[in-house]
């Protein structure tokens, strides 16, 4: 896709001004994957765990700045990076309306889909971005703007790639893997890449793509 080679290019430009030269690698689906929404109060909830405010301020540490949450202008979505509070709180009363207008069915019909974006990076790449952050040691990547929307680009693209294949994911029910080909989907309640959390499994980096659907 001539798009995605686009993408590629600014990656590679914002590499040579400094940024953390991280690449998309493959998404995982797992058990972890569909977690059903049951009332508007664990809406809120997960709402504010994923943007970090409410009850969850304190998960809002140095890389906030580096997670891309969807918000609204007017009737169309877009995203962004945020790092002021106000912002995010801002963002989860968009979104709260948004719940408002589209009246989820909480009956089985609300989920939140995390699925993992893993990333490879060199070794001497990943010793450079170690630092330690509360008595723990932990990474801390240089990426800009444009770095970071580039990233999220290609894990919403290989998520759409994902949807048109015909997958079969063990230990998914049939609802869920409807969700994975996005079939029952009816609308995109918010969707955030979490990339203040970076974790690791099997030596992998990783980042959730988190998204509220509803069906």
């Amino acid at each position: 896709m001539e798009s995605m080679r686009e993408v590629d290019r600014v990656m590679v430009r914002e590499i040579k001004k400094g940024s953390t030269p991280i690449k998309f690698e493959q998404l995982g689906f797992g058990d972890y994957s569909y977690n059903k929404i049951t009332s508007k109060e664990k809406l809120l909830q997960v709402l504010s765990y994923l943007l970090r405010i409410g009850e969850y301020h304190q998960f809002a540490g140095k890389t906030i700045g580096n997670n891309v949450y969807m918000d609204m202008r007017g009737k169309k979505a877009f995203f962004r990076r945020t790092r002021m509070t106000y912002e995010r709180n801002n963002i989860f009363a968009t979104i709260k309306r948004l719940a408002k207008k589209y009246k989820p069915d909480y009956e089985g019909k609300v989920y939140l889909e995390t699925v993992r974006c893993f990333f490879n990076i060199s070794e001497e790449e990943m010793e450079k971005c170690r630092y330690n952050y509360q008595g723990k040691d932990t990474y801390a990547f240089v990426l800009s703007d444009k770095y970071i929307m580039a990233l999220y680009t290609h894990c919403l693209s290989a998520r759409k790639v994902v949807a048109l294949e015909n997958v079969e994911i063990e230990g998914l029910s049939e609802i869920e893997l409807g969700m994975v080909k996005l079939e029952s989907v009816r609308e995109v309640l918010f969707q955030a890449l979490l990339l203040d959390d970076v974790k690791f499994e099997d030596g992998k980096m990783y980042a959730e793509l988190c998204t509220i659907f509803l069906l």
